[in-house]
């Protein structure tokens, strides 16, 4: 990871894919210890806004802002600085919006936060969800299996501008290995050895993930739907955290 948090940064990452802002914030506070970051998604963002990024800082956690943003470069770009205004430690855009999309947006945070002095929030680019498989990518008319149509686009973000990459477990390794160390990898579909997949199609284990270069872990459903998540989120931590490297 070439980029380093003050103070260091817990790598697990707490889906709150909820629209219920009080609901979001017991569960939360549950894995206070545990969990430094947490997920607002479009769920939580569409139910409540800017409340829920604030109250959740007030709750003391950083905001990883997950609204895969998607439009013509001016639109993302007015976008941009308008998020920039919470100040999230992180901020995604879906890479399938081309180069061009990626370059206005990294200008546009750049931009308002130098005019500003506001933290400049973490660009992260999205590449191919982890509830995509090959049938699918076919069915909306891409040819290339998962993991070429993943790299080709996480070499596309790095060219742009971003400052990470969302990568699922699988293809977390491959894409280490092309962009190097100089890319945050945010993952996503890390499940517990022998839980649910859910709807996830590309999940690996914390160990796994990390082992192959994840910086941070995105975990929801095994925590939040846990009648006892601390413990859940202590294990996974510490598994988490026992990282070795192998790329």
């Amino acid at each position: 990871m070439a980029m380093t948090f003050e103070p260091a940064l817990k790598p697990l990452i707490l889906a709150l894919d909820t629209p219920d802002l009080d609901a979001a914030r017991r569960i939360a506070g549950r894995v206070r210890e545990q969990v430094d970051i947490v997920k607002i998604g479009l769920q939580l963002f569409s139910a409540e806004g800017r409340v829920a990024i604030d109250r959740l800082k007030q709750d003391g956690f950083e905001v990883f802002l997950d609204l895969k943003l998607i439009d013509i470069p001016n639109t993302v770009a007015a976008a941009c600085r308008a998020l920039c205004e919470y100040e999230p430690l992180m901020l995604t855009v879906h890479t399938m919006g081309g180069q061009e999309m990626m370059r206005a947006a990294a200008a546009a945070v750049a931009g308002k936060c130098g005019e500003t002095g506001l933290r400049r929030p973490l660009l992260i680019g999205v590449t191919v969800l982890t509830s995509f498989d090959l049938l699918t990518l076919k069915k909306v008319g891409i040819p290339d299996s998962v993991e070429e149509e993943v790299l080709r686009l996480a070499v596309l973000a790095r060219d742009s501008g971003m400052d990470g990459l969302v990568t699922s477990p699988l293809e977390t390794l491959p894409v280490r290995r092309e962009v190097g160390e100089e890319m945050l990898l945010v993952t996503p579909g890390v499940r517990p050895k022998g839980a649910k997949k859910d709807d996830q199609k590309r999940v690996a284990s914390p160990r796994e993930a990390m082992r192959d270069g994840a910086d941070f872990l995105v975990v929801g459903r095994p925590i939040t739907t846990s009648e006892q998540p601390a413990e859940v989120a202590a294990s996974m931590l510490e598994e988490a955290t026992t990282r070795t490297t192998d790329y």
